[in-house]
């Protein structure tokens, strides 16, 4: 698989299908040649504008670049452009079965807005919000669910199928087509993995409209996790997708950094430290959890690409820890400080994290937040 390059300060790579249309979505681009954009969806009830920004800020602070608030009434609609105004991402607006509240919140200043073409009605309503769309100049997600297909499809296909996930999807396109709309993002997600997968990769087959990855009801920290990382994996592998959501139900900060670590362990993007520990095993002369615990609190507010390795013994720790950027490898009562595979320190175990977040720092002005 072969990424295509785009130099940022996140020192990033871009989704690899060379022909996707780019879509704006407030401050963000994505589509070919820019870069796969992180989003998550905050938990909060949107009309209580206080704890929805709080909420937003932290999901900045984590590296959210897209948020999405559920609107299920005016009152909600009525309140996003406090929210917008107290926020530095794209907002964008989720509705389902009331257009009117799509064209309030158009209306209000969001950036985006999701329909769900199962239950938003009938084609007239799809068109009316479209035009409020194009007169505001934002773009529209066609956000198809496994859970709510139209009727007609769920019965022609006998049931949810990737086929009918596409047909729908397709069938909201070509209604907006009709009015010279094409300023159009889709998304197509169920729980089922393999229906997700291969609803997208029937899709990209398809059409050319940008991709927003998920798998929704993907379920508890760990399992939602595992889950999200399978399915939005191999799609990201694939070159398939422009902007995603790992869906967990948890706190959705937890979504960026799983997110993060996605992009980051298929080399498409990176921002922050990757750390690398060792299993532990029966050499082991250090309290590596503990350790690498440790570690992973003192590197919260770096924001470099870095490499880290945390050994816990001398047999195999130092040549797996040479491609580290910054090592710490485990001794019995002590342990030694690595640096692009050099040994820059010994010291005892107590000291170890202090010494490794001193030789940190030495680089991180010097390379304005970046590791070379």
């Amino acid at each position: 698989m072969t990424f295509l390059t785009h130099q940022t300060s996140e020192s990033q790579t871009t989704s690899a299908t060379p022909s996707v249309r780019e879509v704006r979505i407030g401050t963000v681009t994505i589509g070919s040649g820019y870069p796969v954009a992180v989003q998550s969806m905050t938990s909060t009830d949107t009309r209580d504008v206080r704890a929805t920004v709080e909420q937003i800020h932290r999901l900045e602070e984590a590296g959210c670049e897209i948020v999405r608030v559920a609107v299920p009434d005016e009152d909600a609609a009525a309140v996003l452009p406090e929210i917008k105004k107290s926020i530095s991402i794209p907002l964008v607006a989720d509705i389902h079965f009331h257009h009117r509240l799509a064209l309030k919140a158009i209306q209000n200043g969001a950036d985006k807005v999701r329909i769900n073409p199962g239950n938003i009605g009938s084609e007239e309503r799809l068109k009316e919000v479209a035009r409020a769309a194009q007169d505001a100049g934002i773009p529209l997600r066609i956000g198809v669910n496994a859970g709510s297909l139209e009727r007609d499809i769920v019965d022609k296909y006998q049931g949810p199928s990737a086929r009918g996930m596409v047909e729908s999807a397709l069938r909201a396109i070509h209604v907006l087509e009709d009015i010279d709309f094409r300023n159009v993002v889709v998304s197509l997600k169920a729980s089922d993995i393999r229906m997700t997968v291969e609803a997208n990769v029937l899709f990209r087959q398809e059409c050319n409209y940008p991709l927003h990855l998920g798998v929704t009801e993907a379920g508890t920290l760990r399992t939602g996790l595992v889950r999200s990382a399978i399915g939005i994996g191999s799609l990201l592998f694939q070159g398939i997708g422009e902007t995603f959501r790992v869906s967990l139900t948890a706190d959705p900060v937890e979504e960026i950094k799983a997110a993060w670590e996605i992009l980051r362990s298929l080399r498409i993007r990176s921002r922050g430290p990757m750390i690398i520990a060792c299993p532990t095993c029966g050499r082991c002369e250090v309290n590596l959890l503990s350790l690498v615990d440790e570690v992973e609190k003192a590197l919260t507010k770096v924001r470099a690409p870095i490499q880290v390795a945390v050994m816990g013994c001398v047999v195999n720790g130092p040549g797996e820890a040479r491609e580290a950027d910054f090592a710490i490898v485990g001794g019995k009562g002590q342990g030694l400080i690595m640096k692009k595979g050099e040994v820059v320190a010994k010291v005892q175990e107590d000291k170890l994290v202090d010494a490794l977040m001193e030789e940190i720092e030495k680089l991180l002005p010097k390379n304005r937040g970046r590791i070379k």
